[in-house]
């Protein structure tokens, strides 16, 4: 019972301080739950689909093919299909966390994770051509040129501010809390 309430504190915490915002605030209350409701549902259409991609990606790809075209040797191939496979993906920015696991599972890059994520919360289709409609082509296409760059400049920044040692910590717990 005692790791059980552990585990979950957070979650115990927020609901009971959602619950005593609602019986002080009733309007706020009921609103807050409501988010929280929204946001569950996001996560319960959001993150099955994504597993299922995880699982494909742990089967059907070799280690050895993502550590050739990711991998540290992988110099710029590496970063541009970093980037395109983080604007090509779906869903919210924790999608790409578990992904991110996988592939430090696979041998990628560290540099080229960072820019995969990067490009997941920036640079995605979908808002590529969003703005391009409604902000003209003009705006949309010099948002992605400074973004990329952008992108690309704090991965390697970060990756040369997190040791080796943190980064080979990283990298085993993704490889322990994947299995």
């Amino acid at each position: 019972m005692k790791a059980v309430l552990k585990r979950y504190r957070a979650f115990i915490i927020t609901v009971i301080a959602m619950s005593l915002l609602t019986v002080f605030s009733r309007d706020t209350g009921v609103k807050a739950f409501g988010v929280a409701l929204s946001s569950f549902k996001e996560m319960i259409f959001v993150i099955p689909p994504v597993f299922v991609l995880l699982g494909l990606l742990d089967v059907w790809v070799p280690r050895e093919i993502m550590i050739k075209y990711m991998g540290e040797g992988s110099g710029l191939k590496g970063v541009a299909l970093a980037i395109i496979l983080g604007s090509a993906a779906a869903g919210p920015l924790y999608g790409a966390f578990p992904i991110s696991a996988v592939f430090m599972k696979k041998g990628v890059k560290f540099t080229n994770i960072l820019i995969f994520i990067g490009a997941w919360s920036t640079t995605k289709i979908p808002m590529f051509l969003f703005e391009m409609s409604a902000l003209g082509s003009k705006f949309a296409l010099t948002r992605l040129a400074v973004d990329i760059p952008g992108i690309i400049i704090i991965a390697l920044i970060l990756s040369k501010l997190i040791s080796k040692d943190e980064v080979k910590m990283i990298y085993y717990n993704a490889e322990t809390n994947a299995k």
